[in-house]
């Protein structure tokens, strides 16, 4: 699978990171309707390969920020998530294949990069659900059994998402290079932004084109939100680091759906404020 690094001109961003290296993967969900979208090989060497990492060691690591639950933080970045690169697909279209839970990259601040079984599961079955209720997300092509115990709350199995994503430009993307002051970088990310999601944009020039950027996200965050509470869909950590300028779901970490609605519930562990 040929693959490249769509951010690699925006050196603020974009970081070489190394994919673990894991003993004993093990492949134990495949989306072969994604994959054939994708136009991926479906041969049970490749499957594996791709959902552990395995033969990508050399990935990289994305830089943003982030405004969580009202606190800025100027930096934060893919702490536990390795980005193989972006695939064109029979139709032309571009889009990101990261690793989740492949390790350790320089934003993993402390921790070992790793993910449970149990949140890899619930990415596959909540970003597939969306999907089929027509929501802009993510998509989630597989998840591989590490071979490996990761220590959380409780003793868990290990295991690798392999997400798939028109694009990994965060809101958090535009913050992190504004307060780096880095003006280059900022009208790079413009571009890209412009040709991967907005092309329409294209002929329009100076202020007039930012400008109509800046709607035209802000028109896509509206109806993502729409489009959940049309289904009852409760998105934990909501924050601008979880936020994709394409107007996509990312992020089913402390995630629901709502069955009965109470004013005080909330479904993040670290919103102790109730936001």
């Amino acid at each position: 699978m040929k693959l490249d690094n769509p951010y690699a001109h925006i050196g603020a961003l974009s970081h070489s990171a190394q994919v673990r290296q894991f003993s004993q993967p093990q492949l134990l969900l495949w989306n072969s309707a994604l994959a054939k979208t994708l136009g991926l090989s479906e041969d049970d060497t490749t499957k594996a390969q791709l959902a552990s990492g395995q033969s990508y060691p050399d990935a990289n690591a994305l830089a943003y920020a982030g405004h969580q639950f009202g606190n800025y933080v100027p930096l934060l970045g893919d702490g536990r998530a390795h980005l193989l690169g972006a695939v064109t697909d029979p139709q032309g279209l571009s889009w990101d294949v990261q690793l989740k839970g492949s390790g350790a990259t320089q934003f993993s601040r402390g921790g070992d990069g790793l993910c449970g079984i149990g949140p890899a599961v619930r990415e596959f079955i909540m970003s597939e659900a969306l999907a089929a209720l027509k929501v802009p997300t993510t998509r989630c092509l597989s998840v591989a059994l590490s071979g490996e115990t990761v220590m959380r709350q409780q003793p868990s199995a290990g295991a690798i998402v392999t997400r798939v994503a028109s694009s990994h430009i965060r809101v958090g993307s535009f913050q992190f290079l504004a307060a780096q002051q880095d003006e280059q970088g900022l009208a790079q990310l413009v571009e890209l932004t412009i040709k991967r999601h907005y092309p329409e944009l294209a002929a329009l020039n100076g202020d007039e084109r930012l400008l109509a950027l800046f709607s035209a996200v802000m028109d896509k965050q509206i109806e993502l939100i729409v489009h959940w509470l049309r289904i009852g869909f409760i998105h934990g950590v909501m924050n601008t680091d979880n936020t994709l300028v394409s107007g996509e779901t990312i992020d089913y970490g402390p995630c629901a759906m709502l069955n009965g609605f109470d004013f005080g519930r909330v479904f993040s562990s670290i919103d102790r404020t109730g936001r």
